[in-house]
C-alpha cells in the first residue's frame, strides 16, 4: 500500500474511484530489509485563517466538523509558526526553506507583479523541484504570489501542473470578475487588476464557472486522480486564498451562519466552512481509493487572521502583519492513522521552515549540494515527543514605515519589539497574550536574545521589491532598515 502525506493549509475536494491504487516505485529499504515506499505529499494552505477560527482551536461560531475530526484523530500543534506574518514572504519560506529576508523577498510582490518582472530568486531551489527531480509528479492549485513572469512561473519552479492565479489574491465569483475583465479589455485597459483576470492552467487562460474555493478543490481532485494512476508518488500544493479578502461567500454557506450578526464575521465564517467542506470531500475520496490510512494530513494557515476582516486569533495578541503571536502563530495539525499519535497535542514550537527538510526526508529526496536551509527535519523528534528546536531561536521580522517590528523565541522566552517601543520579554509558555513584560526581572535573558537576533539580521539582504512604489521610495529616503536603532536596548 502506498503512503501519502497530505498537508492541509486550506481545503480540498477529491473524488476518487473505488479501485485500489497502483503500487508506487520502491524508494528505499529499511534496516530490516522491508520495502518502504515513498509518500505522496499534499500541502493545503489557508490564507489569513485566524488561530481561533477552527473548532479544534476553540471556535464556537464557525463550524469546521471535518477539520475538527481529523485534528481529534491526529496531533494538534499548539505552537506552530510560519516565517513571516503576511502572505508572500510566508509562502516564499514554505517553498524555499529559508527566511524570506535572507533572499530579498521580505515584502509582498506588488499587484500585477508582471509589470516589474521580479520574483523569488531563481537560485533558490523550491521543494517542488527537489521532489520533481526525485521522481515525483508535482502540482500546485490556487494562489502563487511568488512571481508572474515566465521565469518565475510555477511550471518553471518544479511544478508539472498549475491551475490557479499568479498574483496575491482573486475574486471568488467568475460571473462577476470575468464580466469586469471583459469590459476593461474592450475598453483597452492595458493592465487589468490581477483579482479580475481569468484563471490559468499551465499558462493557458481558462474560463472557470465555479466559486473559486470549489473550483480549486475540483482541480485538486483532477490532479490526484490522474497522479494516482502513475507509477510514481505525487506532491500537490493546494494553495487556497480563502478566507483572504475580498469577503465573498456562497449563499448556501452564508445561510448556515445566520446567527452571526456581524456581516464580515458571517461572510468570513462561510468562507472557512467552504474550506472545511472540501476537506470532508478529500477525506471521503481518500477512503474510497484506499489511501486514507497512508495519508499524512497537515493543516495550517499562511499567517494570522486579519482582525479587521472578520478573523479572531484568541488568546493571541494582534493578527496578520504583527510580530506578536497572533501574526505568525497559526492553527495546525498532523493526521496519519497509525503513524501520527491520535488525540494528542504537541506544544513544542515548530516552523513552516521545517517542512522543506522534513518533506525531503520522508520522500528520500536529495537536497541540492550547497542548498541553505533555515529549518530542520522534525519528523523523528515529533514522533518521539521531543522539542526539535530546544535551545534554538525562531525569528519573525516585519518592516514598517521607518522602523521594524521583531520577535525572537528561545524555548519559553520571547523577546518582542513593536511600535518603536522598548524591547519586552515574555514567558510565552505561561503568557500567550504577551501581557506580562518580564524584561526588568530578566535583563540578561533579554539582552542575549536581542544580541542573537541582531546577529541573525546581519544575514539579511536589501529587499528586491516592495509591495508598492511609495514604500520603496520611503525605504530609500529613510535609509532603512535602521537595524542599529531596532536592536538598541537603550529606550
Amino acid at each position: 500500500m502506498k503512503k501519502f502525506i497530505l498537508i492541509i493549509i486550506g481545503v480540498a475536494t477529491f473524488i476518487g474511484g473505488c479501485s485500489q491504487p497502483k503500487s508506487k516505485e520502491i524508494a528505499k529499504v529499511d534496516k530490516q530489509d522491508k520495502i518502504v515506499e515513498r509518500p505522496n505529499i499534499l500541502v493545503i494552505l489557508c490564507d489569513d485563517l485566524g488561530y481561533s477560527d477552527v473548532g479544534f482551536n476553540g471556535a464556537k461560531d464557525i463550524k469546521t466538523p471535518a477539520l475538527d475530526k481529523l485534528a481529534k484523530d491526529g496531533t494538534i500543534f499548539s505552537s506552530a509558526y510560519v516565517a513571516h506574518p503576511f502572505c508572500g514572504p510566508s509562502r516564499t519560506s514554505l517553498m524555499t526553506g529559508r527566511y524570506s529576508h535572507k533572499i530579498g523577498a521580505q515584502f509582498n510582490l506588488p499587484p500585477n507583479s508582471e509589470t516589474i518582472g521580479k520574483g523569488v530568486d531563481l537560485n533558490e531551489t523550491f521543494i517542488s523541484k527537489v521532489l520533481q527531480e526525485s521522481g515525483y509528479e508535482t502540482g500546485v492549485m490556487g494562489k502563487w504570489h511568488l512571481g508572474s513572469t515566465p521565469q518565475y512561473h510555477p511550471n518553471n519552479r518544479g511544478f508539472d501542473d498549475f491551475y490557479g492565479f499568479l498574483g496575491g489574491g482573486h475574486k471568488y465569483f467568475p460571473e462577476e470578475y470575468l464580466a469586469t475583465y471583459e469590459k476593461q479589455k474592450k475598453q483597452g485597459v492595458k493592465v487589468i487588476f490581477e483579482y479580475l483576470v481569468p484563471l490559468e492552467h499551465n499558462g493557458k487562460e481558462v474560463r472557470e464557472t465555479e466559486y473559486l474555493t470549489d473550483a480549486l478543490s475540483h482541480e485538486a481532485i483532477r490532479f490526484v486522480k490522474d497522479a494516482s494512476k502513475k507509477e510514481k508518488p505525487f506532491f500537490l500544493y493546494l494553495s487556497y486564498n480563502a478566507p483572504h479578502v475580498p469577503l465573498e461567500a456562497k449563499k448556501e454557506d452564508l445561510e448556515k451562519f445566520a446567527a452571526i450578526k456581524d456581516e464580515k464575521r458571517r461572510t468570513y465564517a462561510a468562507m472557512v466552512y467552504a474550506v472545511d467542506r472540501g476537506v470532508n470531500e478529500i477525506e471521503e475520496a481518500l477512503k474510497a481509493t484506499g489511501q486514507f490510512e497512508n495519508t499524512l494530513i497537515v493543516f495550517l494557515s499562511d499567517n494570522g487572521g486579519k482582525t479587521t476582516q472578520g478573523a479572531t486569533n484568541y488568546p493571541l495578541s494582534k493578527g496578520k502583519g504583527s510580530t506578536q503571536e497572533g501574526g505568525y502563530r497559526v492553527p495546525m495539525f498532523f493526521h496519519w492513522p497509525n503513524k501520527v499519535p491520535a488525540g494528542k497535542r504537541f506544544d513544542y514550537p515548530v516552523s513552516a521552515l521545517d517542512f522543506y527538510p522534513t518533506f525531503a526526508g520522508l520522500a528520500n529526496a536529495k537536497i541540492p549540494e550547497g542548498k541553505k536551509l533555515d529549518g530542520k527535519d522534525i519528523w523523528n523528534d515529533f514522533l518521539a515527543g521531543k522539542n526539535a528546536h530546544k535551545d534554538e531561536n525562531i525569528y519573525v521580522l516585519r518592516h514598517r514605515e521607518g522602523y521594524t517590528d521583531v520577535g525572537a523565541r528561545h524555548n519559553q522566552w520571547k523577546a518582542l519589539k513593536v511600535e518603536q517601543k522598548p524591547w519586552q520579554l515574555f514567558n510565552i509558555d505561561e503568557d500567550l497574550a504577551e501581557k506580562n513584560d518580564l524584561s526588568d526581572s530578566h535583563p540578561d535573558i533579554l539582552k542575549e536574545l536581542v544580541l542573537k537576533t541582531e546577529e541573525w539580521s546581519k544575514t539579511h539582504m536589501q529587499p528586491k521589491w516592495f509591495h508598492d512604489e511609495k514604500t520603496g521610495i520611503e525605504w530609500r529616503k529613510d535609509s532603512m532598515p535602521h537595524f542599529d536603532k531596532t536592536f538598541s536596548l537603550i529606550p
